[in-house]
């Protein structure tokens, strides 16, 4: 038997968007806490579109128009409780096969780059477990291709390394082990700011850097000292070519 094709991130997540009944075979998600975060959300949402799709909805009958001479204007006539039930549950289930179809980038390009980033941080919480294990060399390999960046491991533990979209471009999603819990990392080579940008969440912290032609983004707890994970990153990334 040959052995199923391994899939990335992006690869998994177009599969499972885009292909109704998908069987991971490849077992990405096994090994991958974003995605395995990400499959749950979708089998939820494909639960409530089952759902949607089981409400019983009366047929429509247009009224009979009196036979008269002359055309009037019959008093408005209601729907009835069921036919409204009916229609709302039509464009439930509209709305939510829209947004099954539209997969993970959904929202990729909404609002300001720091409204983008923080928003990412908040939808990926599986990616801020407290973790002791490092990622292996090949996952950080693939999480940052040599086109994007070069890097080495001297920006701390590294936990989780992932593909993520911010303004609809594909960007290396590091986490590493602060002294207060998990730091995100988005590499953003792409994203070029004038100034180092604060960012404020309500229980989170952080900076985008200005760094050559692009910039990176830092995220932590709000009692966490960023400092020395700047510096890090600074002396550990310098963008491909």
């Amino acid at each position: 038997m040959s052995q199923a094709k391994e899939m990335n991130c992006e690869e998994y997540r177009h599969a499972l968007t885009a292909e109704p009944g998908f069987k991971d075979e490849s077992r990405h998600a096994d090994d991958c806490v974003e995605c395995r975060g990400y499959s749950a959300g979708i089998l939820a949402l494909d639960a409530d579109i089952a759902r949607a799709m089981k409400i019983s909805v009366p047929e429509l009958r247009m009224p009979e128009l009196p036979n008269v001479d002359v055309v009037s204007f019959p008093a408005r006539r209601f729907l009835s409780r069921p036919v409204w039930f009916g229609l709302a549950a039509t464009v439930l289930l509209a709305a939510m096969v829209g947004l099954r179809l539209m997969g993970p980038g959904m929202d990729e390009t909404a609002g300001t780059l720091e409204e983008q980033v923080l928003a990412h941080v908040d939808h990926e919480p599986d990616a801020l477990l407290p973790s002791s294990t490092p990622v292996t060399d090949r996952r950080l390999a693939d999480a940052v291709p040599g086109n994007i960046a070069t890097m080495n491991r001297d920006i701390g533990l590294i936990t989780f390394a992932a593909f993520c979209k911010i303004n609809g471009q594909d960007v290396p999603h590091l986490v590493v082990q602060g002294e207060r819990g998990p730091i995100t990392i988005l590499l953003m080579p792409y994203e070029k700011v004038a100034a180092a940008t604060p960012l404020n969440g309500v229980n989170i912290h952080g900076v985008i850097l200005p760094v050559g032609d692009g910039s990176i983004a830092i995220i932590g707890d709000r009692e966490e000292s960023l400092e020395d994970v700047q510096q890090n990153i600074l002396h550990s990334v310098v963008w491909g070519t």
